[in-house]
């Protein structure tokens, strides 16, 4: 209620339009720095997630290391110390796999 009576009077008094145009702006910030970079982050993810190969080095979201044995649509299959292990493809932690790749790159 408080709320539809400061819209009202704010519009009574002529000042409808400057209290859109705030809200707006607001939208907008709240859109550029909380909504894109998620999107962002899903869709680089899902690159990485498609880009992987057999012999990557991974890191589960768990902290599970290993090497991509097999991959399916929806699974990779890890070996870990001579066990094989099935994962979902959203298991495989984009973060920590790159920098677990660019350890054995540097080595």
């Amino acid at each position: 209620m408080n709320l539809l009576n400061i819209l009202l009077q704010t519009s009574s008094s002529g000042g409808g339009l400057s209290i859109w145009i705030l809200f707006a702006g607001v939208m907008l910030i709240f859109y550029l720095f909380m909504i894109l970079p998620e999107q962002r982050k899903k869709k680089q993810q899902e690159q990485f997630r498609n880009a992987l190969s057999k012999g990557d080095h991974v890191v589960t979201i768990g902290g599970i290391h290993g090497k991509i044995h097999a991959i399916d649509e929806h699974t990779i299959t890890l070996m870990i110390d001579k066990t094989k292990m099935v994962f979902d493809k959203h298991a495989i932690s984009s973060e920590a796999s790159k920098k677990v790749q660019k350890e054995a790159t540097t080595e």
